[in-house]
């Protein structure tokens, strides 16, 4: 085996479509475009979204709705929830780190906690983003301190 006797395996190339050389080679007249209208023309390309005339979705269907660009969007976490993983973990201080090691938050999680449940047994320093005001007085009613993170 040379460099100059090698070629690639019988049938993986291909020759290009030649469209537009003559009658001969059976791509000629039309070129493959059909007759007439505006997809045979030259120059054709059809604007995003165009339906034939038809009113395109865009417009058919109307504006709604208004979304702030600056929002912050918190994971919820309430305070039945610590208690039980402070319990199965016997952690004196919860944070973002302990929720995301234990499943219950992503990596980029913003965490506020609310106060769904009794905090009777959460004697552990919660360290989160945010807190419902209800929820800090249960934490700090059963002994523990919230304290927010930045």
């Amino acid at each position: 085996m040379k460099l100059h006797t090698l070629k690639p395996a019988k049938g993986s190339v291909k020759s290009s479509k030649r469209i537009g050389r003559g009658p001969g080679s059976g791509m000629g007249g039309t070129s493959t475009r059909g007759h007439k209208g505006a997809k045979s023309r030259s120059g054709y390309s059809t604007k995003v979204g165009f339906e034939g005339g038809q009113m395109p979705l865009q417009r058919r269907v109307p504006k709604f709705g208004f979304k702030p660009l600056n929002r912050v969007e918190y994971k919820p976490i309430n305070l039945d929830t610590l208690v039980s993983l402070a319990e199965s973990t016997k952690a004196t201080v919860i944070d973002v780190e302990l929720l995301f090691n234990n499943g219950l938050v992503s990596k980029n999680d913003r965490v506020k906690v609310l106060a769904r449940g009794e905090a009777g047994s959460l004697k552990a320093e919660v360290k989160v983003h945010a807190f419902s005001a209800a929820a800090i007085a249960a934490i700090e009613k059963a002994g523990g301190k919230a304290t927010v993170i930045v």
